[in-house]
This record gives C-alpha cells, sequence and structure tokens, in this order.
C-alpha cells in the first residue's frame, strides 16, 4: 500500500533501537527522506549509513540537548518520538529524586521540549504527523516500575492535549503503545530472568508471559516490524482521519476493553 508520503521528512529520535531502526526502514522503504537521532553514536552510525540519513548524536535528557537537536534537524515533516527509558525499578515509595527526574526528563519532557520547536510550523504548513511511543503501562501500570508508567501515562495525556488543541490544522498527533517487544531492552530483562532462575532465555520467556503477562494471548514477544508498520500507518496520509489515539500493539496484553 502506497502510504503518499514519498518525498515528505522525518525526524526519528531513539533511532538505534529495534523500534526507532524498524520504523526508519518502513518510511525510508516510502520514500521519505530520514533524519536520525541516538545518543549511542556507533548504533546510530550504523542505522544512519544503512539508510543514506542525515543524523545528530544528542542527549535529550535537558532542554539544551533538545534545543540543539531542533535546530540541526531544521524543517521536519514526520517526527517519530522513540526515544525513552525504562528508568530505575522498585517500591513506588522508595524511588529517589533522581530516579522521577531521570524518567521525566528523558521520556515525557523530552516530548514537550522537542514539540516546542517542531509542531508549530506543521501547523503553519497546514501538514504534520507526530507519533510517541507510549508503553502498555499507561493502560495497566506495573508497581516496580512507577516512574516509567507515570512518565509514559504524562506523555499520552500531552499527546492527546495537543492533539485536541491543534485539531484541524493538518498536523495529526498520535501515540503507539508496545508490549513485550523483542528489542535489547526485552533481550536484556529476559537474560537477566534466564540467569536468575537458571533456565534457557526461552524459559525465561515462557514463566514470564505466564506470571506477569497472562493477558497477552498471543504468548510470545512481538516483532519490532509489527510496531513500526502502525507507526509508518500513523504517520501517512492514509491516516488522515486519526488524531489523539493511543494504539495499543501489544498482543492483548493490557486485560482492559481499550475505549
Amino acid at each position: 500500500m502506497d502510504l503518499m508520503i514519498a518525498g515528505k521528512r522525518a525526524l526519528i529520535t531513539g533511532a538505534s533501537g529495534g523500534l526507532g531502526s524498524e520504523t526508519a526502514r518502513f518510511l525510508h522503504d516510502e520514500g521519505v527522506a530520514l533524519f536520525l537521532t541516538d545518543r549511542d553514536e556507533d548504533g546510530l552510525d550504523a542505522v544512519a549509513d544503512r539508510f543514506g540519513a542525515d543524523r545528530a548524536v544528542a542527549d535529550l535528557s535537558s532542554k539544551e540537548g533538545c534545543d540543539a537537536l531542533a535546530e540541526k534537524a531544521g524543517t521536519i515533516d514526520i517526527w517519530v518520538h522513540a526515544a525513552g527509558v525504562t528508568g530505575a525499578k522498585g517500591d513506588p515509595l522508595r524511588m529517589s529524586e533522581d530516579d522521577w527526574h531521570d524518567a521525566l526528563a528523558i521520556d515525557f519532557l523530552s516530548a514537550v521540549r522537542l514539540a516546542r520547536h517542531l509542531c508549530p510550523p506543521m501547523v503553519e504548513r497546514g501538514w504534520g504527523r507526530v507519533v510517541m511511543l507510549a508503553s502498555e503501562n499507561v493502560a495497566q501500570p506495573y508497581p516496580d516500575e512507577t516512574v516509567y508508567n507515570s512518565a509514559k501515562s504524562a506523555l499520552v495525556s500531552f499527546a492527546k492535549s495537543v492533539a485536541m488543541q491543534h485539531s484541524g490544522s493538518g498536523m495529526l498527533v498520535n501515540c503507539v503503545a508496545p508490549a513485550f517487544i523483542e528489542t535489547p531492552m526485552t533481550d536484556g530483562m529476559m537474560e537477566q530472568r534466564a540467569d536468575e532462575m537458571d533456565v534457557s532465555e526461552d524459559e525465561a520467556v515462557a514463566s514470564f508471559l505466564k506470571e506477569e503477562r497472562p493477558y497477552l494471548v498471543l504468548g510470545r514477544r512481538g516483532k519490532p516490524a509489527e510496531v513500526a508498520a502502525v507507526i509508518a500507518m500513523l504517520c501517512s496520509e492514509r491516516a488522515s482521519f486519526v488524531t489523539g489515539a493511543n494504539w495499543h500493539v501489544d498482543g492483548g496484553s493490557v486485560g482492559s476493553i481499550n475505549i
């Protein structure tokens, strides 16, 4: 299907990660010019070289880092905000000031700061697409991931607010909420679980699904391409009647009805 975005220019943050790099592939295949960023220089170079993309190493945990990136990126039609961290884990009442600050700065405030630069020109030109990576944790929080839950919930609320405020402008703003995707982040989680349980990684995944994700009815980790396909669609002209939404790509992991 032609997504009707050939010739557009896209910024992807967190581009060296599994979801960022797969989204880059989808958009590149649709004829979109790419500007990629990540704080992992080696990973960023590998992805950018693969697609012949412009790039900039950036630390989005500060206002200064966001301001500098926006200046380097220039004119952007499509913005996919995949930068994020899971942050510290543990008892919600024992998270430190630094734990909260780090998660909020990267997972939430980076989006707010970049939006100030990237969104107004989209509104002025009458066309733009913004897709922010949220999480299943917004709808189904896990108590040991409270700083991540809170930061991603704030992100979804911010995206909804921008979408509502600028409805009718031609700029559409949506979120995508993945769950348990095959990325380096969940690879590390499962490697640690396998070591702690003295089992294989496949057995660690199976036990995690049974004990921690009972509603993930498809019974497996998702593929990055399965999320990137949804992101790409939301970046396209085909999604011209979708704004302010939070699309779950979670294999059924969220047990509630999505209304």
